[in-house]
């Protein structure tokens, strides 16, 4: 099972961008799945995450401003990023948490899978 992020790039203040991770393999269910990002010289921290049933939950710096959701049939899951300012400057990863894949003959579970990280530059 991998995850594989795109999207990332440099945008100037007020600006949109659309992130999209997609996971591969041979998956039969995803629960909940996700955005972090790090900022240079700060901790990961989430930014957004949506279970299966499409619960959702944004940490408070981006309520209003970034919408996260996901395509349950292609595994993929996106955050689209609105009003960017230069704090949200990051690698923003994705993450996976209780996937469902098979692993012939039996199925197996994957916990915390991440993706490599993209880059999102908010600058004028």
């Amino acid at each position: 099972v991998q995850l594989q992020a795109s999207g990332g790039g440099l945008v100037q203040p007020g600006g949109s961008l659309r992130l999209s991770c997609a996971a591969f393999g041979s998956i039969d269910s995803i629960n909940t799945m996700g955005w972090y990002r790090q900022a240079p010289g700060k901790q990961r921290e989430l930014v957004a995450r949506i279970t299966s049933g499409g619960d959702t939950k944004y940490v408070d710096s981006t309520k209003g401003r970034f919408t996260i959701s996901r395509d349950n049939a292609k595994n993929t899951v996106y955050l689209q990023l609105t009003m960017l300012t230069p704090e949200d400057t990051a690698v923003y990863y994705c993450n996976a948490d209780r996937i469902r894949y098979r692993c012939d003959p039996y199925m197996c579970t994957r916990n915390n899978q991440w993706g490599q990280g993209t880059l999102v530059t908010v600058s004028s």
